[in-house]
């Protein structure tokens, strides 16, 4: 069956032969009127260009036909999951500078559990707020474009809007105002971080309960089913059967007599999670004023519905598959809108994501590779059964949690019995090497050293922070994930399948025209964001310029 290549540094090895090499950039024009910033959640680049044939005139075609795209761009940190992925956007930074490690994480020194964005000095306004819930950018150990844009003239504003808490505040920065998804009543809502009381547009918004309209309403496949045979169909055994169901077409609240919480939970794994977002960016444009004055304006949208796709099915699936083109029909539409509202000549549009995806190893298996899912509860249980062999027991456990892509010691314990940190690493190392789907651990030395040489230490190397991470990294061997659930895929690694992504970008008088085969990475958007609006560059920012290709003669 005709399938998406499974490995994709085979994919960017192909797209690197055919394309041709950047020209230089064009001539520094005038900061557009606003930034659009746009992120696809877990779209790897290799779905981009599997699907470019059955693609609309003016949705990601917008980027490929009309703009500069880039073929070869990855994530250089390891650990590649959404809050990494979108600390790292807007700042220029790895997370080894951002602190944003992971989604969440354990305190290296209590134990106790971190989500990226939590804050519990604030609260989302009008709704009731979990503990580990995300109000603020208080994590966040570096400056974003937006927050050098507002030092720059306080007139300017910056909007993030996501389905996730984290793909927007993060992107928003500590200066900006993010608005997310409320999945338990379809609303969307900023936290008093920002704002002791929402604005009138956000009030109105929410009152017409736009949520509502996609009750009773059908997820149809938009092709024949002929056009699909290049994914896996539906109903397979592996793709997750919970929510919406795991066939097309689904039809949304069908188990509900009215709109409820978990029908409003259910829109975000379908294309009108996608749909209300960029309804709501529409109503920010216009409650704000975005683009509509001398001021320079950044929105961020990061689109959350692809990643809950590929996590629920694959992105190997048909509805993965037609989850993109229906996104790509609502960016044309959004770029429409855009065109008339700001105006096409305004600004300036740039697309991305927070990180690639594997396929679902139950079906790479039945392609004949060696993949699979590791327990981490049967890994903690065996590392600790070693680690008491060499070091004896003590009062509770030498490894006491996973946290990120690590694992957790008890340090106390360790200098209560005098034993030396690095022989505790070295030992787990060991025991952990042998266990089915680990490729390679890192101890703390490693971490620490100068070495390049060895293979994937220098990517979870900026993965990894001093003050926050563990002082042990496990990197998985390609295609296995960590994870007990039997269904759907993941991400996580420093494999091209994860770590390449789509960087496009359209506003010709600023990026100018084509595809650019150069490597590139997620950590040059920032940077070169930075010098089209005319600012200093983000101060913990680690990229480049991103080499633009030469705006095409008209």
């Amino acid at each position: 069956m005709p399938r998406l290549v499974l490995i994709a540094a085979m994919c960017s090895a192909a797209l690197v032969a055919c394309s041709s090499a950047p020209t230089a950039p064009p001539a520094l024009s005038p900061p557009p009127k606003l930034v659009v910033f746009m992120v696809v959640d877990g779209l790897p680049m290799r779905q981009v260009l599997a699907y470019r044939d059955q693609l609309q005139p003016d949705g990601f075609r917008r980027f490929l036909d009309q703009g500069a795209w880039f073929a070869n761009a990855h994530y250089g940190h390891g650990h590649t999951v959404t809050a990494a992925g979108h600390a790292t956007m807007l700042t220029g930074a790895y997370p080894q500078r951002t602190a944003i490690i992971s989604n969440e994480w354990r305190d290296a020194k209590t134990g106790e559990p971190v989500y990226n964005t939590g804050d519990t000095a604030y609260q989302y306004i009008g709704h009731k707020t979990d503990p580990l819930a995300g109000t603020s950018p208080r994590n966040l150990r570096a400056e974003t474009v937006g927050d050098v844009l507002r030092e720059q003239d306080g007139a300017s504003k910056v909007i993030a809007i996501s389905g996730k808490d984290r793909g927007a505040i993060l992107p928003g920065g500590h200066k900006g105002v993010a608005y997310m998804y409320m999945s338990e009543s379809g609303e969307f809502a900023s936290s008093t971080y920002y704002m002791a009381s929402h604005p009138q547009w956000v009030v109105d918004f929410n009152a017409a309960k736009p949520a509502d309209a996609f009750f009773g309403k059908a997820w149809a496949p938009l092709l024949p089913e002929a056009a699909y045979a290049r994914s896996v169909p539906d109903g397979q055994p592996w793709q997750f059967n919970g929510g919406n169901g795991n066939k097309l077409p689904a039809v949304l609240g069908d188990k509900h007599d009215k709109p409820g919480p978990l029908f409003y939970a259910n829109i975000l794994p379908s294309p009108f999670g996608d749909q209300l977002t960029l309804a709501f960016a529409r109503a920010a444009i216009e409650g704000e004023r975005l683009g509509l004055d001398a001021k320079p304006d950044i929105l961020s949208v990061s689109l959350s519905s692809h990643d809950y796709i590929n996590h629920a099915f694959g992105p190997e699936s048909r509805l993965s598959h037609d989850h993109m083109l229906q996104l790509d029909l609502q960016l044309q539409d959004f770029f429409k809108y855009l065109d008339k509202t700001v105006g096409a000549g305004n600004y300036v549009a740039v697309l991305t994501a927070d990180h690639g995806f594997a396929d679902t190893p139950e079906w790479a298996k039945s392609q004949g590779l060696d993949v699979g899912r590791i327990n981490p509860t049967q890994v903690m249980t065996a590392l600790n059964a070693g680690l008491v062999k060499k070091f004896g027991a003590g009062a509770g456990a030498w490894a006491t949690h996973f946290s990120a892509a690590g694992i957790l010691f008890n340090e106390k314990q360790m200098a209560a019995q005098g034993i030396k940190p690095e022989e505790m690493y070295a030992e787990a190392k060991r025991l952990l090497l042998p266990m089915t789907g680990i490729a390679d651990v890192f101890t703390l030395a490693q971490l620490q050293s100068g070495d390049t040489v060895t293979p994937y230490l220098e990517s979870m190397r900026k993965a990894w922070h001093p003050e926050v991470a563990a002082p042990l990294q496990i990197v998985v061997k390609p295609g296995w994930l960590f994870g007990s659930r039997p269904s759907g895929s993941s991400h996580g690694t420093p494999y091209a399948y994860d770590t390449h992504v789509p960087i496009l970008a359209w506003g010709p008088q600023w990026v100018g025209r084509g595809e650019v085969a150069q490597k590139v990475e997620v950590v040059d958007i920032a940077p070169s964001l930075a010098k089209i609006l005319r600012l200093r560059v983000p101060s913990q920012s680690q990229g480049q310029v991103l080499p633009w290709p030469q705006a095409a003669a008209k």
